[in-house]
């Protein structure tokens, strides 16, 4: 009894020691899979992540926001992902609602409260904000005032002034407008449509023709408004009385394969070093004190009512381009 004894204390010690050495080679094998939305944002980040995390392999897949939000909630049986981010609020709501997310306050946050979900299924990372490229030698020319306000947009003198994207191409154009019909209604946007030269096809369209002089009054984003006046051009940025608004972020992916690289992950995305990366790339971040935009002088505007994008443009179509 006493030698088989032995011989099976042996014997499970060998598979104790066996387990033990897989156990430690696996932990070694440390990654990470992010789904996101911007492939330019998130390489600049991943960059900065593996600097600090070597031993962490960062596998990620891209994609729109769309398609990326429909791949995760379709996965949720089986999550393939550890992090959704750099997507819209529309999707991180939707991921939220969808069960997609679970609970995460990252480890020593940096984030402003205003970019944290009440209810810790995610955090925002950055704000694109929207503004005006106005030429103020196109200004002089034409004798007309500086606008300070989106309202001041659809005064008479600005006729065939304005030029920005259009809604139906571009998601810059629909935070405007869809920002537009929340704030003042559809008849606002109909009175802008009689002073709008052109609608640009891509969100920087706009800037572009109001920095060649053909128009006065561009709208498009910040980091497109920051670009055009530091080029040379004879232009003034101008934030209207509110401010029309995307703001994006991400979460922790509930069961998925690697919850310990992903808190890391998103403790990193809270911290001041990823907002240093972000600062460069983006026009507003959620650590307070980097990027483009001080958004303690500007007014996010937060949507009264849900938007429904397809619907919009259907009545877009309807309202503006039957006229």
């Amino acid at each position: 009894m006493h030698i088989i004894s032995m011989r099976r204390l042996g014997r499970a010690a060998a598979v104790a020691g066996a387990l033990l050495a897989f156990g430690t080679t696996t932990s070694l094998a440390k990654e990470v899979v992010l789904y996101n939305a911007s492939d330019s944002v998130n390489s600049a980040l991943v960059g900065a992540f593996k600097k600090k995390y070597p031993d962490i392999e960062v596998k990620f897949v891209s994609g729109s926001t769309g398609p990326i939000t429909e791949r995760a909630i379709a996965e949720k049986g089986k999550p393939q992902a550890d992090v959704i981010y750099l997507v819209n609020n529309v999707a991180l709501e939707q991921l939220k609602q969808a069960g997609v997310f679970e609970p995460y306050e990252p480890t020593g946050s940096k984030i402003a409260p205003a970019f944290r979900d009440a209810d810790g299924f995610y955090n925002k990372y950055f704000a694109t904000t929207m503004c005006m490229v106005v030429n103020k030698d196109r200004l002089a020319q034409k004798e007309l005032p500086m606008p300070t306000t989106w309202e001041d947009l659809i005064k008479p003198i600005y006729k065939k002034e304005i030029s920005l994207p259009s809604p139906l191409k571009s998601g810059t154009g629909g935070a405007i407008l869809t920002t537009f019909v929340d704030a003042f209604g559809w008849p606002f946007v109909e009175n802008l449509n009689e002073n709008v030269y052109q609608y640009a096809d891509g969100g920087s369209g706009g800037a572009a023709l109001a920095a060649a002089g053909e128009v006065a009054i561009g709208l498009t984003f910040d980091t497109t408004c920051f670009e055009t006046k530091s080029s040379g051009k004879p232009v003034e940025i101008v934030y209207g009385r509110i401010t029309p608004n995307v703001t994006e972020g991400g979460g922790l992916v509930a069961g998925g394969p690697n919850p310990l690289e992903a808190k890391i992950f998103l403790d990193f995305m809270a911290s001041d070093e990823a907002a240093v990366v972000l600062g460069n790339v983006v026009g507003a971040t959620a650590v307070p004190g980097y990027g483009l935009v001080d958004l303690s002088q500007i007014t996010l505007w937060r949507m009264r009512r849900p938007v429904d994008i397809a619907a919009f443009r259907r009545e877009f179509a309807s309202r503006i381009l039957k006229q």
